[in-house]
Order: C-alpha cells, then structure tokens, then sequence
C-alpha cells in the first residue's frame, strides 16, 4: 500500500488527530505470563456476528506474542488510568508490575478499574500498510467501573475538565 498523493505523514497525524478515540489496553497470557499493549484503534465491526477489530502497528513486538495463543482481552481504560495507559504503551518493561488485574473468564488479564472489557478469538488479520487489522469474534464480554473514559485527542490524553473547552 502506498502513501496518498499529496499527504505526508506529519499532515496525516495532524489532521487525524482531531478524531477523539478511546484508550484500551489488550491483553493475553504467553506461557502463563501476562502480556499487553496499549491500542487506541479499536472499534466495534459487526453485531450479528459480534465482531470487533483492533489495529496493531507491525513493529509490535507484543502482538506476536498475543497471537500464539489465538484470544486476547481488551480492557477500555478510565480518565484516571493515563498512568496504565502510558505503561503499556512502552516496549522492554513489565508492563504489569504495580497494575492491578484480575483474570477474564477465560483466564486473560484484566486491568483493574477499566470501564468495560471484551473477551476475543482472533478471526482473521488483514495487512493494511504499517499495520495489521486483527478481526475477532466476541467471546464474553461485561462493563466495569463507572466512570468517565481515558480519551485521546491532539496526540496527548483530553483531561475531563477540558471535554467541553476544547475548540478548533
């Protein structure tokens, strides 16, 4: 896949970063260890079947990992879990030392105070340029703390106090 014509990426990550998304953490085991990263693109795909796609980057050196067992977990973060969030978007660190979790029903990790989470078997995986779409089916899913969302906006975490500040 090729870069559109006329666009480079700093425009491309300006302009996009005017869409507002959530913050997730996915999640699976590896040899019974914990192991997750950080994802802002999720999304709902399909309600019959229950359907929903994550988009990894290629560099991840966690999805391969996740893969190999087939079901990962995808924990939407709280406006006051910036801290996890950060966490588990670095590479080379235990990303699960000092954060609370507990296991799905399927045994997958959980992080503590989330919003809601989803249980997910991996379905099919689409490449698509610098990443790769991973679509699951659903296998269990349940809501959480309440709570007002993490949200990302303009490549930092939108404070709830600046939710209805924010202009052009």
């Amino acid at each position: 896949m090729r870069q559109s014509l006329g666009v480079n990426a700093r425009d491309y990550k300006a302009v996009l970063g005017h869409f507002c998304t959530g913050v997730t953490v996915v999640t699976s085991r590896e040899g019974g260890e914990p192991v997750g990263f950080t994802c802002q693109s999720f999304s709902a795909l399909s309600l019959d079947p229950a359907l929903v796609l994550v988009s990894v980057q290629k560099t991840s050196t966690t999805w391969p990992r996740i893969r190999k067992s087939g079901l990962f977990a995808v924990s939407v973060l709280a406006a006051d879990q910036q801290a996890v969030g950060n966490r588990f978007a670095r590479s080379g660190t235990d990303k699960f030392a000092g954060v609370a979790w507990r296991p799905s029903p399927a045994g997958l990790p959980l992080i503590d105070g989330a919003l809601a989470w989803v249980e997910c078997a991996v379905v099919d995986e689409i490449d698509a340029g610098d990443h790769t779409i991973v679509v699951a089916s659903v296998t269990g899913l349940d809501t959480g703390a309440a709570g007002e969302p993490l949200l990302f906006f303009r490549g930092r975490y939108l404070e709830p106090e600046m939710r209805g500040a924010v202009t052009g």
